[in-house]
């Protein structure tokens, strides 16, 4: 009954805040910018992923592994070929880009690239020595311990196994789906948290980090359960995380003391908010939490459409203006917006929010692909101080697969009305 009620709240908020949103929204980007921009960056990428490693003492590459000496310290010479979350997103956004542009050599990247992992992982699972699976070549494929290590990877496999039906790749879902849905780390009430920095901490990346996975499985294994199981990590992630009045997400929750993080973080809010259009894509049309998910996820949008700025990007800390304008939050955001526009998650006139964001994004795309102004990997921090100061390095690889999406999304928006 206190579901239903919030329930009903959630539809009169978005009905009263859509009313007074802008309802005209400006013609679409030239789409053949647009393209030109996305193949800059998805070529950037190609050039760079090289396939093969580079010894980190003596510098030499080696294309195999059998050829390296074995005391060799190597590493895959590309970060674009490793395997972080960072690299599911931009196996996924790769291959969407690819079905938006009718290229398929972007596609071909994500296989080759979740290939790469596979025919090589194994050499260092048998050398590995406890170094700590982040300071570790694909570490993370064969240590799973947390939704990192698994989610986002798992989810772009999945993907894969559609064109490419590996027996290992099934194996790997296997594996993944069971570390997920049996052996994480869960609050009482089956909420997804870390031992880390706090035991336990509610971390809002990992709500892409779990239903990015959930997702794809509930839909490739007519899985009920991952259904239920994700659509339930939306709800309680907004319960503890979303504050009403500011109409955003707080980065964190600690258990231990029961209250939020100070920061409403800009990319702890677009991991959400791609979370819940994952999962609206893939969820059942009668799944009986369907109506609650759409109407949280207009409230956000709502909510994080009031912190746009003029340039049409998002700012580091959402609320706080004097914070730098951050690229990899803008874009999340950007593709979240499209995405619920053409799905039919909420009504067409909020297109301007996501067509001013890509406007902004643009921006931040210089002529050889890199990307400007995404802020480097960042835990949870207990000062604002922390998300102020982060560094924003060239072509941070934590924004190149959200730009992809965000580009790719707004390719597809309607035609907008003068």
């Amino acid at each position: 009954m206190a579901i239903m009620k919030r329930n009903y709240l959630f539809v009169f908020l978005v009905i009263l805040i859509g009313s007074f949103v802008h309802t005209c929204p400006l013609n679409a980007q030239d789409g053949s910018i647009t393209a030109d921009k996305l193949r800059a960056v998805a070529n950037a990428v190609l050039k760079d992923a090289t396939f093969q490693f580079v010894d980190q003492k003596s510098g030499q590459r080696f294309i195999s592994l059998d050829k390296a000496p074995a005391n060799a310290q190597l590493r895959p010479e590309s970060p674009y070929t490793d395997w972080r979350y960072w690299n599911g997103v931009l196996n996924i956004a790769m291959s969407r880009l690819g079905e938006v542009l009718h290229e398929p050599t972007y596609a071909e990247f994500s296989q080759k690239n979740v290939a790469f992992s596979f025919n090589n992982y194994r050499t260092f699972e048998e050398r590995y020595k406890g170094e700590g699976k982040w300071n570790y070549p694909f570490g993370q494929l064969f240590i799973m311990e947390e939704l990192d290590d698994c989610g986002t990877m798992g989810a772009s496999v999945i993907e894969l196994v559609h064109n490419d039906p590996q027996d290992r790749y099934y194996a790997y879902i296997d594996q993944a789906a069971k570390q997920m849905l049996t052996r994480q780390s869960r609050m009482e009430d089956g909420t997804f948290v870390r031992s880390f920095p706090r035991k336990w901490t509610l971390w809002a990346d990992d709500l892409y980090m779990s239903i990015s996975f959930l997702s794809r499985f509930g839909e490739m294994s007519n899985d009920n359960h991952s259904f239920d199981d994700a659509a339930q990590q939306v709800i309680n992630f907004h319960k503890y995380l979303f504050d009403g009045d500011v109409g955003l997400m707080h980065h964190c929750w600690y258990s231990d003391v029961r209250r939020p993080g100070l920061a409403f973080w800009g990319r702890a809010n677009g991991w959400a908010m791609l979370a819940q259009v994952d999962l609206l894509d893939r969820l059942p049309k009668n799944h009986p939490q369907r109506d609650t998910l759409i109407a949280l996820l207009q409230r956000h949008i709502l909510g994080i459409a009031r912190y746009q700025s003029g340039e049409g990007l998002w700012h580091q800390l959402l609320d706080k203006v004097d914070s730098y304008l951050e690229t990899s939050c803008s874009a999340m955001f950007t593709y979240a917006i499209a995405r619920a526009v053409n799905k039919g998650y909420i009504e067409s006139c909020y297109a301007s929010i996501a067509q001013r964001g890509w406007e902004g994004v643009l921006t931040r795309i210089l002529p050889d692909g890199k990307i400007e102004g995404v802020c480097a990997g960042t835990g949870v921090g207990d000062d604002l101080a922390f998300y102020y100061h982060r560094p924003t390095p060239l072509n941070d690889i934590h924004g190149i697969g959200a730009v992809l999406l965000a580009g790719s999304e707004t390719l597809l928006l309607p035609p907008m009305q003068k």
